[in-house]
C-alpha cells in the first residue's frame, strides 16, 4: 500500500482556486460514469467545490478594493484627518491580499472592474465630507496584479505611480 506523504504542500495549500477547478473537473468526470451517476448529487457537489475557489477570489477582490479605495482617498485628500488611519489600513489590507493572492487568480479577476469600483467607492466616501476624487485618474487599472501584491508595495510607491498616470494618461494600460 502506498504511504501518504504529508510533508509536501498540496495544491490545496498552494493555490486553492486551481485546486477547486481541478477537483470540480475530476468530479464532473466521475459524474459522467454511468455506474456512479445516481449515487451522489454531483451537480451540487461540483458547485460547492467551485464556490470554494470563487469565494477566495471574491475575498481577494474585496481586500484589494478597500486597499485601492484608501490609496485613492489619500491621493485625493492628503491633508484629510484620516490619512494616518488610511496609511495603516493600506498596510494591513496589502498584507492580507499578499497572503490570499495566487497565480491562478490573475486571469480570473477583472482588474479594470476592480479599479473602476474602487474609484466609485472612493468618490462616494469623499463626497460625504465634501471632497472629490482626484481628476484625471486612468480608466484602466494602472497597477499590475503582481505590483498590487508585491512585497515592496507601499502607499508612497502607489502615489508616485498614480501621479505619473495623472501626468501621462496614455503611458499606462
Amino acid at each position: 500500500m502506498d504511504e501518504i506523504r504529508t510533508d509536501q504542500p498540496s495544491l490545496y495549500d498552494e493555490d486553492v482556486v486551481a485546486w477547486a477547478e481541478q477537483q470540480a473537473a475530476a468530479l464532473r468526470a466521475l459524474a459522467a460514469r454511468p455506474e456512479l451517476s445516481n449515487v451522489l448529487d454531483w451537480e451540487n457537489i461540483v458547485e460547492e467545490v467551485e464556490d470554494v475557489g470563487r469565494s477566495e477570489i471574491r475575498s481577494l477582490e474585496g481586500t484589494l478594493q478597500v486597499m485601492l479605495v484608501h490609496v485613492l482617498k489619500y491621493l485625493s485628500c492628503p491633508r484629510a484627518q484620516s490619512v494616518r488611519s488610511w496609511r495603516a489600513e493600506i498596510v494591513a489590507f496589502h498584507a492580507t491580499a499578499r497572503r490570499r493572492y495566487t497565480r491562478s487568480m490573475r486571469q480570473r479577476v477583472d482588474w479594470d472592474a476592480l479599479w473602476h469600483d474602487a474609484k466609485a467607492e472612493a468618490a462616494a466616501e469623499l463626497a460625504v465630507w465634501g471632497d472629490s476624487l482626484a481628476l484625471g485618474l486612468p480608466d484602466r487599472n494602472p497597477f499590475t496584479p503582481e505590483e498590487l501584491v508585491a512585497e515592496d508595495f507601499t502607499l508612497d510607491w502607489a502615489l508616485l505611480r498614480l501621479a505619473a498616470a495623472l501626468q501621462n494618461p496614455r503611458d499606462h494600460h
